[in-house]
């Protein structure tokens, strides 16, 4: 199982925190799109290591057009020489259209065709193809050798999608080649929504499991002292209250008996009572959405749930010290 460790968006600090996570023996460097760009540290990252890989966890997809995407990707791939993946999520209406002003329906038809947009872009750039996309959502159909890159020798990134619902989760089996399972998962939704939505899309795209991975970034709920351990449960219950607040995720909910509790933490976070809701998470639910335990029980605990699913995991471990990180995620790689 390959291991994937954060960076932030401190740029004169991204260098030494990539170093630090390829010397620790993680497999990639993520970086996520919340009050910052997430593509600056990665480019900085490129500059500061050699073999991890680099991906965004999440890059909005739809606060951007298809060739906007297309020329980061490509710049960044090739910077890196071939390591970076394009992690993208489709965010929500709100964002969409009240943060970003950009459009939004049908988003699972539409991050297809953005999916396939940006190939027919690359195919155009690396093997020369005419650009003749035309869809629904987006039509590119003007491309001219003053704009086309020449740095092509690492050809186009591999392209990662985020989802939850059964629709984003069959669109990354057909077009994407992986899918980032969102944290917001418990154990049975995994296996009774996600997986079987990934064959469908697989069964569309004319592909198997073995072309795909499967990325989960696992809360892990761990720490050397009790004092600690319990900080970090108040802390995770927090963001399982906050994700549960959504009303697209009621269904991950619905997978362990609490899709009543939906209702009552979206109300909440209308009211920005986010530190009260947390409260409404118990220890059972905590224990459905995280890996809970002393630093030397988590790796463990995470091959026994997800060993036979999952290809690359992330988790925080800053509150931990580096050499019990690096024999976690020693462990992990082994499986």
């Amino acid at each position: 199982m390959k291991v994937d460790g954060g960076v932030g968006w401190e740029l004169d600090k991204v260098g030494d925190q990539a170093r630090r996570l390829e010397e620790l023996g993680y497999s990639g460097i993520l970086s996520a799109e919340t009050s910052h760009d997430p593509f600056f540290p990665l480019l900085v990252a490129a500059q500061n290591t050699q073999s991890v890989d680099l991906m965004t966890s999440i890059a909005v997809a739809f606060g951007r057009s298809p060739m906007t995407l297309a020329n980061i990707g490509h710049d960044l791939n090739a910077a890196s020489k071939g390591r970076f993946i394009l992690g993208l999520g489709s965010q929500i209406r709100a964002h969409i259209t009240k943060r970003f002003s950009m459009p939004w329906s049908s988003p699972a038809a539409r991050m297809r065709e953005f999916i396939l947009a940006m190939r027919a872009i690359w195919a155009t750039w690396h093997e020369g193809e005419p650009l003749e996309f035309t869809g629904k959502f987006y039509t590119h159909t003007l491309m001219t050798p003053f704009f086309t890159p020449t740095d092509n020798e690492f050809g186009a990134p591999r392209v990662a999608l985020a989802a939850v619902g059964p629709k984003m989760t069959e669109v990354a089996g057909e077009v994407a080649d992986s899918i980032i399972v969102h944290a917001f998962t418990t154990e049975t939704y995994l296996r009774e929504t996600t997986l079987p939505a990934l064959e469908r899309g697989f069964a569309k795209g004319g592909k198997t499991r073995a072309d795909f991975e499967i990325a989960y970034p696992v809360f892990v709920v761990t720490a050397d002292t009790e004092e600690g351990l319990e900080q970090s449960k108040v802390q995770t219950k927090q963001q399982i209250a906050f994700y549960g607040s959504t009303p697209a995720y009621k269904p991950v909910l619905e997978s362990i008996g609490a899709g009543e509790l939906q209702g009552e933490l979206n109300a909440m976070s209308k009211q920005g009572r986010w530190v009260e809701m947390g409260g409404l998470i118990d220890e059972s639910m905590v224990n459905a959405f995280a890996v809970v335990g002393e630093p030397d029980t988590i790796a463990a605990q995470i091959k026994s749930r997800y060993g036979d699913i999952v290809d690359r995991t992330s988790a925080a471990y800053g509150n931990i010290p580096a050499g019990k990180q690096q024999q976690i995620v020693r462990e992990l790689k082994a499986s």
